[in-house]
C-alpha cells in the first residue's frame, strides 16, 4: 500500500524514498529501477556534461513510465548552463540541485513545469534555497557519502531544517540505509528520506563490481571526509566541499600531507587514472557514508527499496507496541485482585 506523505503527493509516487543521485553510480538504470519500485530515482547529471548524461536519461525513460529526476552540482550548471535545457527538454518530473546558489536556476526549472529538490547542508543554505523557491528540500548531515559542506550531523540539521521550510517537505540524508532510518527521519518531522551508499550496492549502479564488494565488507568507521581524492583527481570541486570516502592506501599514504601530494601529481595523476580505470580501489575512490555497517550484501534496487519499506513497517510496529491504550481491567478473583 503506497505511502502518504507530502513528498510522495507533490512527486507522485509510492513511498518516500529517493535515490541520491551520485556521480558514477546513479545511471538511468539505477534510476528506473528505483522509480519502477515506487520510490523517485533520480539520474545523476553530475558535472553537468551532456555527453555524459544525457545517455542515461534515455535508459531512464526506457526503463519507467513513472516520476523521474536529474540532479546537478550547482558549481558545474554555473559553467555550462546549457546542460539544464537539455535535460529539462526530456521532462523530469524534477531537478535536484546541490552544491550552490540554486537561484540562477529556479526560474528556468519551475518554468518548464518540473519540480525544484534543492539539497542543504545548514540553515542558510536552506533559507537561500526557499527563497529561490525549492519545492523540496533536501536536509544533509556530515555522516553522508560523497561531497557536502554540512558541519552537523542528520539528526540535528533536519528537525530544524522541517522547521524553517514549514510547509515546503524536507527529506533527510546521511546515513539512512533501512527501514529504521526512514522511520527515525519521519519521527524528525522529514517526509522521506534520500538514499545514496546503499544505492551504491545495487546490482543497476553503475559503479565497479570491486567498489560494491569494498561497501559490503566496510563499516561507517572506514570512512573519512577528506579533500585529498579532488585534488589528485582535479575536478573541479570547490574547496568548501570535502568528500566523505573509504580509506585506503592513497589516503593513508598521503593524508596531512597535501601540498606534498600537489608537489607530486605529474606523477601521482596518470597513475591514478589508471587505477580508476582498472578498478585498483587501493588507489582510486570510493565515495560512501557512515551507514556502511547496515550495507551487508548487492541485491536489485528494487529489491532494496521493498527491504526498506518492510523494514520501515515493522519498526513502526515495534515503536507503536510500546505505548498500547490500557486493556479493560478485570476483576480476577473474590479478595479484589486486579489484573490488566
Amino acid at each position: 500500500m503506497p505511502w502518504a506523505t507530502a513528498f510522495t503527493k507533490r512527486l507522485g509516487v509510492n513511498f518516500p524514498i529517493a535515490l541520491a543521485p551520485m556521480a558514477g553510480v546513479a545511471g538511468g538504470a539505477l534510476a528506473a529501477a528505483v522509480s519502477e519500485a515506487g520510490g523517485f530515482g533520480i539520474v545523476a547529471g553530475g558535472y553537468a556534461k551532456q555527453e555524459q548524461f544525457l545517455p542515461e536519461i534515455e535508459k531512464v525513460k526506457q526503463g519507467t513510465g513513472r516520476p523521474w529526476g536529474i540532479g546537478f552540482l550547482t558549481w558545474a550548471l554555473e559553467r555550462n548552463p546549457r546542460a539544464l535545457d537539455a535535460a529539462l527538454e526530456h521532462a523530469p518530473a524534477a531537478v535536484f540541485l546541490s552544491c550552490g546558489d540554486p537561484r540562477p536556476f529556479a526560474g528556468i526549472v519551475h518554468d518548464a513545469g518540473a519540480r525544484l529538490i534543492c539539497q542543504v547542508t545548514s540553515l542558510p543554505e536552506a533559507a537561500l534555497a526557499l527563497e529561490a523557491g525549492a519545492d523540496v528540500l533536501v536536509a544533509q548531515g556530515q555522516e553522508a557519502g560523497g561531497h557536502g559542506d554540512s558541519r552537523r550531523g542528520t539528526f540535528s540539521l533536519v528537525p530544524a531544517v522541517v522547521d524553517l521550510a514549514r510547509s515546503v517537505p524536507v527529506l533527510a540524508a546521511g546515513a539512512v540505509a533501512d527501514g529504521r532510518g526512514l522511520v527515525a527521519a519521519l519521527a524528525l518531522g522529514a517526509a522521506g528520506v534520500l538514499v545514496g551508499t546503499r544505492f551504491y550496492a545495487a546490482t543497476e549502479a553503475l559503479g565497479h563490481p570491486a567498489a560494491k564488494a569494498r561497501l559490503v565488507m566496510a563499516s561507517g568507521e572506514d570512512t573519512v571526509r577528506t579533500r585529498l581524492f579532488d585534488i589528485v583527481r582535479d575536478t573541479g570541486w570547490p574547496e568548501r566541499y570535502p568528500g566523505r570516502a573509504l580509506r585506503n592506501r592513497l589516503y593513508e599514504t598521503w593524508a596531512g600531507r597535501e601540498e606534498a601530494l600537489r608537489a607530486h601529481l605529474d606523477e601521482i595523476r596518470p597513475a591514478y587514472q589508471a587505477a580508476a580505470a582498472a578498478g585498483d580501489f587501493d588507489t582510486a575512490v570510493i565515495w560512501a557514508g557512515e551507514g556502511l555497517d547496515l550495507v551487508h550484501d548487492v541485491q536489485p534496487a528494487g529489491e532494496i527499496l521493498r527491504q526498506m519499506v518492510s523494514d520501515a513497517q515493522a519498526c513502526l510496529a515495534r515503536v507503536n507496541a510500546i505505548h498500547r491504550p490500557p486493556q479493560k481491567r478485570q476483576r480476577n478473583t473474590e479478595e479484589d485482585d486486579w489484573a490488566w
